[in-house]
């Protein structure tokens, strides 16, 4: 059962891993190409309903084709290594499509063009055209890409929250003001507790998966 105190005695321990993979993700918005950071939509993409591992597995099948792949191409190459090869290659797909007749498939333009941080979750979130996202979804992308101030509400975070006593149930939220209650309650006990909350978000995912992912 996760405490403050607990919290306190292992953070330092994992802090240097944690701040060191922050920064990796910095580099991308900064340095990355831009297949890179549509590589990174993708494997959101991925992650949706299943794991950070099996996305990254999905990925790396499908990486070497993804610019120009087609959705029968993106199936055979996920089918044995992907839980849900049919509807997340038409998901990539449309929203590749969707990004390229609007943006040239110039993701950091976009994202860089918005000032308000909630607009541009929103952007992804909401956006009928990018498929297979949702806040939490949404949410990982943009820390995996170098924007801070962004919870990953999965499974993990949501029972760590709920063991903190900062939410009353460890359930997913279901509508977007929800997410956005429990991520300001997740922000405002890490402030009162002297804990940084990009930080907090990947070391309370590693207590419950033993690993500094992504």
């Amino acid at each position: 059962m996760l405490t403050v105190r607990s919290i306190r005695e292992s953070l330092p321990r994992k802090t240097p891993e944690i701040r060191h993979k922050l920064k990796e993700f910095e580099n991308i918005i900064k340095n990355a190409s831009e297949e890179v950071i549509f590589e990174e939509l993708v494997f959101c993409i991925f992650t949706a309903g299943t794991s950070a591992k099996m996305g990254l597995s999905a990925l790396s099948a499908v990486k070497s084709i993804l610019p120009s792949a087609s959705e029968d191409e993106l199936r055979a190459k996920l089918r044995g290594v992907y839980r849900f090869p049919n509807v997340r290659s038409k998901h990539v797909i449309h929203t590749r499509a969707y990004l390229a007749r609007e943006f040239g498939l110039k993701l950091r333009p976009l994202l860089l063009s918005f000032k308000d941080p909630v607009e541009r979750r929103d952007f992804f979130a909401l956006n009928k055209d990018i498929k297979g996202l949702g806040f939490k979804e949404a949410s990982h992308f943009l820390r995996n890409i170098g924007f801070r101030g962004y919870a990953i509400l999965d499974k993990h975070i949501l029972q760590c929250l709920f063991e903190l006593n900062i939410t009353e149930s460890p359930r997913a939220p279901h509508s977007r003001s929800k997410y956005i209650e429990i991520e300001n309650k997740f922000k405002r006990f890490s402030e009162r507790n002297g804990f940084d909350f990009d930080e907090m978000d990947l070391f309370l995912w590693s207590e419950k998966t033993g690993e500094i992912l992504k």
